[in-house]
């Protein structure tokens, strides 16, 4: 009889050392004419992902995301967020190239207000977006993946605050 031995997640970003968070830089749709914002602040918990979404203006969104990184990802089969939210649904991105514009494959997440959560995302269920619609595009290949973000849309206009303690991947 065998032994099954579980392969823990790796840890890819850890969120409790400040120095993290610095790689981290706002979008919002002030790019199209909004006036939404956010920021990503270093706290004791984690990166605090916060700000105001406002509608004015055609606009609807904010997010931020890394700078672009060889995260050494190939084989991934899903990240694992940990995550404290504020009852607000929010997408996590991923990009696989450098341009600062252009595909992004994303997948939609739920919080429960207040409490800590461990959000399994797998790759295969990401969809390649384009400026917030779905597009033709190959598939998510982890070996490529060179910038993370995370967005707030949908319409949820308000303050909005999501503390990220860590994403880990599960090979």
């Amino acid at each position: 009889m065998g032994v099954q031995i579980q392969t823990p997640n790796r840890l890819v970003i850890d969120f409790l050392d400040p120095a993290q968070v610095l790689q981290w830089n706002p979008v919002n749709d002030r790019v199209m004419g909004g006036v939404s914002t956010s920021q990503a602040t270093a706290t004791a918990e984690g990166m605090a992902f916060s700000g105001v979404v406002s509608l004015d203006n055609n606009g609807g969104f904010a997010s931020i995301r890394t700078l672009p990184c060889e995260y050494g990802l190939d084989g991934v089969v899903a990240l694992v967020l940990r995550v404290r939210g504020d009852g607000k649904a929010y997408k996590f991105g991923i990009r696989t190239d450098e341009a600062y514009d252009g595909v992004q494959y994303q997948m939609r997440f739920a919080t429960q207000a207040g409490e800590w959560q461990d959000i399994r995302l797998p790759l295969n269920e990401f969809q390649p977006t384009f400026r917030g619609r779905i597009v033709q595009a190959p598939s998510l290949d982890p070996a490529r993946i060179r910038v993370f973000g995370l967005l707030i849309s949908d319409r949820q206009a308000g303050s909005f605050r999501l503390v990220v303690e860590s994403i880990k991947a599960q090979f």
